[in-house]
């Protein structure tokens, strides 16, 4: 189910990172309301088979380019409306690694895609955060303006690009919306990989018969968040005509939280239904993983306030249909 929004069909929208978990869901969504797509990525972390059904839409253009190129990102922007900004290099572990590549793509090209928004005047700049920046912070739910320190060089690159849309915002008159997402899980998230998400990643293993590992002993918790709230925050982030909402930034969940336990026992439940040897797969113990935070919990009153979010997918809903749709794809 793709969430109804009111966008105007002759907005023309780029998607950077288009190709990507998330941003592959966001173009589908946009070209079913009739808009024109522009989708810039460099196929660092996207995949070309997200995009393979768009191609031969004419309301659908791919760049392929980096965010690191100031040129690339100017010739991307020329023409469009709004700015959905999702290209980045995610994962906490990846940043710990390797911490100069994550800042050159997630703040160098971060400013390189603002500046080339605010010279080509695009209406709105709406960009991906993430829900790292609350770091150290113990407060349950996290409230938007109350944030510790982070806890890892990708959660320092996530908040800068708050600082630098921010000063943007203020110093350029541009209109800017982030989004902090929360643990976003659905259809296209890759499996494979490095750095690959929890819930793909355990699906995949469930269907090999391999014994997933938890990173700690199962009580750390997550407010997982199905793609399709996120498609939906989005679309409201770039449609609203609220001036109280814009130059903001909201968490994007369900507000529910749930330990990764609980998680397992869920995807067992749902995929033995499918496949009962599934049910007899054990599940393995590790140790906990360095830069994590222990809970994440979100409050989206603001988001409902300002903005008027209706998430439709708690984690039984939305962990049903990523199911179905990895047993399919897998």
């Amino acid at each position: 189910m793709t969430p109804t929004f009111t966008l105007d069909k002759e907005n023309k929208v780029l998607v950077t990172g288009g190709a990507g978990f998330i941003g592959s869901n966001l173009c589908a969504a946009l070209l079913d309301n009739g808009n024109t797509v522009v989708c810039l990525d460099n196929f660092a972390t996207g995949k070309r088979e997200n995009i393979t059904p768009f191609l031969d839409n004419p309301n659908f253009e791919l760049i392929e380019g980096d965010i690191r190129n100031l040129e690339m990102c100017k010739k991307a922007v020329v023409g469009t409306d709004f700015v959905l900004h999702q290209a980045a290099l995610g994962s906490v572990p990846r940043s710990i690694n390797d911490p100069i590549t994550s800042n050159e793509v997630n703040v160098s090209g971060f400013l390189n895609m603002l500046v080339a928004s605010r010279d080509a005047g695009v209406k709105r700049f709406v960009y991906a955060a993430s829900s790292s920046t609350y770091g150290d912070s113990k407060g349950l739910p996290k409230v938007e303006d109350v944030i510790g320190k982070p806890l890892s060089p990708y959660a320092i690159t996530k908040y800068v690009n708050e600082l630098y849309a921010d000063i943007f915002a203020k110093t350029y008159d541009m209109q800017c919306i982030g989004l902090r997402y929360f643990n976003v899980f659905g259809r296209r998230q890759d499996p494979n990989g490095a750095y690959a998400a929890v819930i793909p990643k355990f699906v995949m293993q469930f269907m090999k018969y391999n014994a997933p590992t938890i990173n700690g002993d199962g009580s750390f918790s997550r407010d997982f968040t199905y793609i399709d709230n996120v498609v939906q925050m989005n679309m409201l982030a770039i449609a609203t005509d609220n001036q109280a909402a814009v130059n903001q930034v909201y968490n994007v969940a369900f507000g529910e939280r749930t330990t990764l336990n609980e998680l397992v026992h869920l995807l067992k439940t749902y995929l033995s239904e499918l496949d009962p040897k599934i049910g007899e797969v054990e599940v393995l113990y590790g140790p906990n993983r360095q830069g994590d935070v222990p809970h994440s919990l979100a409050s989206i009153n603001k988001a409902k306030e300002l903005l008027g979010y209706d998430p439709q997918f708690d984690i039984k809903t939305g962990l049903k249909e990523a199911v179905q749709w990895y047993w399919k794809h897998l």
